[in-house]
């Protein structure tokens, strides 16, 4: 029998709507029409355009047939347009597949056939390796030409051939400003797909839903530290968790976005200075960039700038540096098959008054659950018990919430195995301290985080065994200053088959994205155990000389 709260209490249109970050877009336009919404170059668009634009996008995909469930990929760089599709998209119950610029032909085509592809956005400084993509891929999607018009003269590519049947503002003016857009049926709904890594072997095609993006976007606003008008600049390319779904959290806030092509020192500190940046995020080599960067390019500026990095705890030193420069710096800790970041380490001021030794200690640690985040716990993967909260006792690290992904795209074995006994297993291996933080001590999926890119060593070691000459190999990460760390190779050469580091180094380049490529090559007879099985530790231990 239901109790007096249930009774005649019903869930109905008035009271319940699914949580989505689509109309966060639309109070940000209505309550601050002129205030500047995204600065691209020379480009000022204010929250009315914006929120219109989004809408005659929308507008435009379903006048072309595209309606929930379609995927629309899209092969942009950190633009006004890669933010317009994070809302133009979802609005026809779309799903936006943002793909990583710095993938391969043969990845890209993966990428698209198995996300059935039925529309592509692609920047036209990408468009040659797309092209490639396409003439390998069995989909045949509408492909769009984006032509950036603030596309800068020191460009790292140029601009390629056009490869589309129309261009991106064509399209744009396709729509119509009265669309009429859908909030989703449900917010279990799929928003966004994001590849895990380029392998095609097992592949991991996250999928998001409305209420996770939503609650990620609350979130960010309270770890970020970000008040009214933040003005965030988006060093982090978009493509990766959605940017850690910054591109609906700005809008929570009515804050600005400042578009970044790519990372380089001069335009980071001009954009700082000029435009008064309160917020950025991204790895090591951003901080890299910044703290070397040239006397004459660097900026004064008086605010300090709160910088959210999520890949290993920066050095002292390093940290000094940014503070020094004018940077508070978040450590973050978190995957894909979480929306980005969900752990932070929360800072106690106290701290700061410890002895260096302790202070770095603590500093090294991953930290604690995101508001939004229902459970964070460091478990025996064989019980699912908890491990002892003694910061010794190693266990893998699990998740267990709402900013959690639906699962893998057309992969229920790897769905089930990820979510068994009820939580999600991350495969990082940790430690819980007794404050209830938690520490990584490794990957057991020995994923490498270079300049914050995932590189499965296994996908290396699978080119470098297709190299006549390489008996046995291993690739683990070797720290470095500025990525992070980066892959290095462990080559055990077939006798009489001689080769140079330099002639493996392009082999595996002839068969991989460039960055996932080992930086150092080292010929040595490879450690394994009696059986034969490659033991990592010890190529690791090697690493770390």
């Amino acid at each position: 029998m239901s109790n007096a709260y249930e009774r005649d209490l019903e869930r109905r249109e008035a009271n319940h709507q699914p949580l989505t970050p689509l109309t966060y877009l639309e109070r940000a336009a209505r309550t601050f029409p002129d205030q500047v919404a995204v600065v691209h170059g020379a480009q000022r668009m204010t929250y009315r355009d914006f929120w219109g634009r989004a809408l005659k996008l929308g507008s435009a995909l379903a006048k072309r047939g595209l309606g929930k469930g379609d995927t629309v990929s899209v092969m942009l760089s950190n633009t006004p347009a890669m933010l317009e599709a994070h809302f133009g998209v979802p609005m026809v119950k779309a799903v936006l597949h943002s793909m990583n610029t710095r993938l391969d032909a043969a990845i890209i085509a993966f990428q698209l056939d198995h996300a059935e592809t039925k529309l592509l956005i692609v920047d036209r400084e990408f468009s040659g390796v797309v092209a490639e993509a396409l003439k390998i891929a069995k989909v045949k999607p509408l492909v769009v030409d984006y032509d950036d018009p603030e596309f800068p003269d020191d460009a790292p590519h140029p601009k390629g051939e056009r490869i589309g049947s129309l261009d991106y503002e064509s399209l744009v003016a396709e729509g119509d400003d009265d669309f009429d857009w859908s909030m989703p049926d449900d917010e279990w709904d799929a928003i966004s797909l994001n590849y895990t890594s380029g392998t095609t072997g097992n592949p991991k095609g996250v999928v998001y839903h409305h209420r996770g993006a939503a609650l990620m976007a609350y979130t960010n606003t309270i770890h970020a530290g970000m008040g009214r008008h933040p003005v965030y600049l988006w060093t982090l390319p978009m493509f990766h968790c959605n940017g850690w779904c910054f591109p609906w959290t700005l809008a929570v806030q009515a804050g600005t976005h400042v578009c970044l092509r790519w990372v380089r020192a001069k335009a980071m500190y001009d954009a700082i200075a000029d435009q008064g940046v309160t917020h950025l995020c991204g790895a090591p080599i951003v901080m890299s960039t910044l703290l070397n960067a040239p006397e004459e390019e660097k900026r004064d500026f008086p605010q300090m700038v709160t910088f959210n990095t999520a890949a290993a705890p920066p050095p002292e030193a390093v940290l000094a540096g940014m503070a020094d420069a004018g940077f508070a710096v978040t450590h973050l800790y978190g995957l894909t098959e979480t929306y980005g970041p969900a752990v932070v380490n929360e800072w106690h001021s106290a701290w700061d008054e410890l002895e260096p030794g302790p202070r770095t200690a603590r500093k090294a640690r991953q930290g604690v659950r995101y508001a939004a985040l229902e459970g964070l716990a460091v478990l025996d993967p064989e019980t699912m018990k908890p491990t002892p909260p003694d910061g010794e006792t190693i266990g893998e690290v699990m998740f267990r919430g709402n900013i959690v992904m639906k699962g893998y795209l057309k992969n229920p074995n790897a769905t089930e195995e990820a979510f068994a006994g009820g939580w999600f297993h991350s495969g990082d291996l940790g430690v819980m301290h007794p404050d209830g933080y938690i520490q990584l001590k490794d990957r057991s999926k020995d994923i490498i985080i270079s300049g914050g890119e995932n590189i499965s060593s296994i996908e290396v070691e699978d080119a470098l065994y297709k190299h006549p000459a390489v008996a046995a190999c291993g690739v683990v990460a070797r720290a470095d200053d500025k990525w992070g760390e980066v892959p290095v190779a462990y080559v055990e050469l077939k006798p009489g088959k001689p080769a140079t580091e330099a002639e493996i180094i392009e082999h595996c380049r002839s068969l991989l994205a460039r960055f996932k490529c080992p930086k150092a090559v080292i010929f040595a007879e490879i450690p394994k155990t009696s059986t034969g099985k490659i033991q990592k530790f010890k190529l690791r231990d090697m690493a770390r000389g």
